[in-house]
């Protein structure tokens, strides 16, 4: 239930880069609110700046979270509005504010998104990878043991896979991506994007590899790392979707129309289909 009296905190995505994708809407909100909580008050006051905005801010970040969030929802229930922000792109999304937002909630403070900029939907967008389904994984360990072993537990996840990764780990991620998952797995990396030296690179994990490697003068932003989900994985998610179109026309077609016309509609095999077909025509 909404807390009568209490103002409102607003999640406002800003720009990952370039500053014309601030819409209206959130610089309407950021001149409006009583206070904005920022993840760097350096950068966000940079922000400000551009667009002529004083209002005043306090730094949230993961080190002072915890420590900061009460003084927020205590202003929140007092009547002010809040603005989190985040560096770039949309707040929470491997970013600070989750614990503001959840004791928003939980106290009965409305909170309200204000949508904009995202690294993630923006490399999916233009990654020309499946993007039905996704998983978004944020950021690997640092370490490439913990790395590899949570990268093999993903091996099998038939959806595209998201990573954010740091300039410096980009190439060992990689690398450790190639071992786990295939070499041979289709995968992008997305950097610097709507900046002056956006680039989308697209190939198998090693081809990107190598040529990462090779290329000293690649952009130094942090990067999106999209990777094709598993082929097995998704033939297998086929294969259940055919047997389950195979009962329905079996009802209805004779054994081998039915095992043809499923392998159409769902995708599996057909040969498979139709020694399938043979077994439940043989049980009823």
């Amino acid at each position: 239930m909404t807390k009568h009296g209490a103002g409102v905190l607003y999640v406002v995505a800003t720009p990952i880069g370039n500053l014309e994708d601030l819409s209206p809407r959130a610089q309407r909100v950021m001149a409006a609110v009583q206070l904005i909580a920022a993840e760097d008050t350096r950068h966000t006051r940079a922000l400000l700046a551009h667009f002529g905005l004083r209002t005043p801010l306090l730094a949230l970040h993961d080190h002072n979270e915890a420590e900061c969030t009460p003084r927020v929802l205590a202003r929140l229930l007092a009547g002010e509005s809040v603005a989190l922000v985040s560096d770039a792109g949309t707040p929470l999304i491997s970013d600070p504010g989750f614990n503001l937002v959840r004791a928003a909630r939980t106290t009965g403070v409305t909170v309200s998104p204000i949508p904009g900029p995202s690294a993630l939907i923006a490399a999916l967008s233009v990654s020309g990878l499946p993007t039905e389904r996704f998983v978004f994984e944020g950021f690997l360990p640092t370490r490439s043991a913990a790395r590899r072993a949570r990268l093999t537990e993903l091996a099998a996840e038939a959806r595209t896979l998201v990573f954010y990764e740091a300039v410096h780990r980009v190439q060992e991620s990689l690398a450790d991506m190639a071992q786990t998952l295939g070499a041979e797995r289709a995968a992008v990396i997305a950097r610097e994007l709507t900046k002056v030296h956006e680039t989308v690179s697209s190939g198998t994990l090693s081809e990107l590899a190598t040529r990462l490697a090779a290329d000293a003068a690649a952009p130094k932003g942090e990067a999106v790392v999209l990777v094709a989900g598993a082929v097995q994985a998704q033939s297998r998610g086929a294969d259940i979707e055919a047997q389950r179109v195979l009962r329905i026309l079996l009802a209805e077609l004779p054994v081998k129309q039915a095992a043809e016309l499923a392998a159409r509609i769902g995708g599996g095999r057909k040969n498979r289909l139709y020694a399938t077909a043979l077994e439940i025509a043989g049980r009823k």
